[in-house]
């Protein structure tokens, strides 16, 4: 027996889905409000489009701002990395 006088159960002997006393969220992916939220913002993305006026092209030189990302994400990517100097 343990100090609090409970009896020692087995993990075998748990039931699925408990872990001492509190339920696990395995069970259960998403809560009622995570649902909720997903449900509206899936609304909104499929109405909104139709209700709102279209949006004027950007400026050209904002075209450019991905090309740039992808090309610094790209050269960081394939960039040698030196594990061996990082530790002290």
């Amino acid at each position: 027996m343990r100090a609090g006088g409970e009896v020692p159960v087995s993990v075998f002997e748990r039931k699925k889905g408990e872990y001492d006393g509190r339920r696990s969220t395995q069970g259960r992916y998403f809560g009622l409000e995570s649902l909720l939220l997903l449900i509206c913002l899936t609304a909104s993305l499929l109405i909104l489009p139709l209700v709102l006026p279209p949006l004027p092209p950007p400026p050209s030189m904002l075209l450019l701002l991905p090309i740039a990302i992808l090309t610094v994400l790209m050269l960081l990517a394939f960039m040698p990395s030196n594990v061996r100097d990082l530790t002290l």
